[in-house]
């Protein structure tokens, strides 16, 4: 069975009992984050991060510590997926060139080139279920639009901010990232400019229809 704190085991190597070569960005015991402000990230009221998000689209320059990205890494592997399978990839873009071309290849819109940039792709041959190939596919698609998702609120919960983006040319995302997987999405995280207040949303008694 898995624990939440497997989630740290996963971010730091030795950490949650045990050393793991495998990790994305492994780490000696002496340069472990502050253990009292991730429990803290712990401990962040979920409800109060859904009501409080916003999409921003101007970033500081300032770049992410690497422990606040395998938060939301970590956060992504949590999402619900169909039958377990993970149907999705995460591309994390680092080349300043490729942002760039990115850019192009989602309509141009200048803050794809953000501090991060994670392209959310569906994987449908991970989804080994007994289903016929256009429900698979779109099992992946719902997969990976859950990890997306779980990551934007993870961002957020560490004091970070997002935009979502879903105008984007499939083809040409495909082309910059040599890859033949499908991008569903592509989130762009940074340290906001400005915080932003939250918009109203529709009334409750508006969105929701009982039958």
């Amino acid at each position: 069975m898995s624990y939440p704190n497997d989630i740290l085991s996963r971010m730091f190597g030795g950490y949650g009992g045990g050393k793991d070569e495998t990790l994305l960005y492994p780490k000696e015991e002496n340069q472990v984050q502050d253990t009292a402000e991730i429990e803290e990230v712990f401990q962040t009221n979920i409800f109060n991060v859904m009501l409080n998000r916003r999409s921003h689209r101007r970033f500081e320059d300032r770049p992410i510590e690497d422990s606040k990205l395998e938060m939301i890494f970590a956060a992504a592997d949590t999402a619900p997926t169909a039958g377990g399978f993970q149907g999705f990839e995460i591309y994390h873009v680092k080349s300043q060139d490729v942002k760039l071309r990115l850019v192009e290849a989602a309509n141009n819109q200048p803050y794809v080139n953000a501090p991060v940039v994670l392209v959310f792709c569906m994987n449908p041959e991970r989804v080994k279920m007994n289903f016929p190939q256009n429900i698979i596919k779109k099992f992946s698609q719902q997969d990976s639009t859950l990890a997306a998702a779980y990551s934007q609120l993870a961002a957020h919960a560490l004091g970070l901010s997002s935009v979502w983006i879903g105008m984007i040319n499939e083809a040409k995302v495909m082309e910059v990232l040599k890859t033949n997987l499908v991008p569903s999405s592509i989130l762009c995280i940074g340290y906001p400019k400005k915080m932003l207040q939250p918009k109203p949303k529709r009334n409750l008694k508006d969105l929701i229809h009982q039958i």
